[in-house]
């Protein structure tokens, strides 16, 4: 008994100090593993050759299901018309949520290879192909490690995030109800693969959009005289529009205001009784962006009326939702930068400075205490150079998967091991402004 004294300590400090505190399996192999690696690829390849626009993706819902049920993951569908919400662990609060978009952008696909794009007009041009397939991988690995989790990971599988207001959709339908936090992921093509970007506080904008009417008498282009032109009245109103960010706004504080459409006649020698003009605007903070929105109102209707033409302004929130600022909680970047570093290495955490973008990740922001939205790098030297996102040239480093689904599994799986908080009662939301 005298020699076992001291062997059981020192059978109880090398378990302290060989397993850290809060720590989680390295998880990072297991998605790199062939096996596993090849299936994530070619989930997203299944994805990506049948693109499908907001609340259409049915295929794309139905593969996620098939795969879930492959796990043996429980989910919920249909959540917001095509979403799917799965759930891995105890069922039992402390509940982390893990966010991906699904849908596809309405452009043609230009670049030509094995799996291009099926559907003419429509292209994952934005990754969410890819971002479906690490959120899929971060499944299985928290699936494997199910009896291992202290509360329980949300699977957020979320349609219609282009414009449409999918996560407002998800929030809506009780899809984060009882959420104490939650993360979310995009592929970057700026960022080299095996580095993730981020910050903490605003790291996208907010954003909304406009389209005005501005309408005069047409007539014939010899004699503009007997015309009140709506295509001069629109023109200032452009012109007028960019001194609102130039003139009005803190340097400081960055804003844009961008007209991107201009329709009129379609004569070249008459001028038409109306044009139409749109665009969108964006800021960091509630009180810019709303300060926005009046002045852009003002400044159409006043212009136009300096031309003698009556003006319409209409902020289309019905049609696209105002999407409000991403922000970071600080809490959960110093959780991110301790597991990313732990995983990738700390020299591959690259501060993200604030874009200009925005994302409808914010309507979380809005709905669950904590919050927070990180990059995966995907460029490297196996891969020719990337274009990013929105373009018809967009493609993925399918080499960056794997950091994607192991750094999501680790950042739930630490956040149930250290979570202390008291879950607020089943069927309590949390409120808080919108814009």
């Amino acid at each position: 008994m005298v020699v076992a004294k001291p062997f059981y300590w020192i059978l109880v400090l090398v378990f302290l100090f060989a397993v850290p505190a809060n720590s989680s399996p390295d998880f990072l192999p297991r998605a790199r593993e062939s096996e596993f690696y090849e299936w994530m690829v070619g989930v997203r390849r299944r994805i990506h050759e049948y693109p499908e626009l907001g609340y259409q993706e049915f295929k794309t819902s139905e593969l996620i299901r098939n795969e879930l049920d492959a796990m043996g993951v429980q989910y919920k569908y249909p959540v917001a018309v095509t979403g799917v919400v799965g759930y891995v662990g105890t069922g039992k609060p402390p509940f982390v949520a893990l966010r991906a978009d699904m849908d596809a952008l309405a452009m043609q696909e230009s670049v030509e290879w094995e799996h291009k794009s099926k559907v003419a007009g429509k292209m994952h041009a934005c990754g969410h192909d890819g971002h479906v397939a690490m959120l899929l991988g971060a499944a299985k690995i928290l699936q494997e490690h199910r009896n291992e989790l202290k509360g329980t990971v949300v699977l957020l599988f979320q349609p219609a995030e282009e414009g449409a207001g999918g996560a407002k959709k998800m929030i809506e339908a009780g899809a984060v109800d009882n959420v104490e936090a939650i993360f979310g992921f995009h592929l970057a093509a700026d960022g080299t693969v095996g580095t993730v970007q981020s910050r903490p506080g605003p790291i996208m904008a907010g954003s909304g959009f406009f389209e005005a009417t501005i309408t005069g008498k047409g007539g014939h282009a010899a004699i503009p005289h007997h015309t009140i032109d709506p295509i001069i009245a629109a023109s200032n109103v452009i012109v007028s529009l960019q001194h609102i960010v130039s003139r009005e706004a803190d340097p400081l504080d960055s804003q844009v205001v961008t007209v991107a459409k201009f329709q009129g006649g379609s004569a070249f020698n008459v001028i038409p009784d109306s044009v139409s003009i749109g665009g969108t605007f964006r800021a960091f903070s509630k009180e810019s962006f709303l300060q926005l929105k009046q002045r852009i109102e003002e400044v159409i209707v006043a212009q136009a009326s300096v031309q003698r033409c009556n003006a319409t302004v209409d902020f289309l929130k019905e049609r696209q939702p105002f999407f409000p600022v991403t922000v970071n909680s600080k809490d959960l970047h110093e959780h991110f930068e301790k597991v990313a570093g732990e995983l990738l290495g700390f020299n591959n955490i690259k501060d993200r400075p604030p874009l200009m973008g925005s994302e409808d990740f914010a309507f979380f922001t809005e709905a669950v205490p904590a919050t927070y939205y990180y990059f995966v790098g995907m460029q490297n030297d196996s891969h020719a150079p990337l274009h990013p996102a929105h373009s018809p040239h967009f493609q993925i480093n399918e080499e960056s998967l794997p950091y994607g689904a192991a750094l999501h599994a680790s950042l739930a799986f630490q956040y149930l091991s250290k979570s202390q908080t008291p879950s607020p009662p089943v069927g309590e939301k949390n409120s808080h402004d919108e814009l």
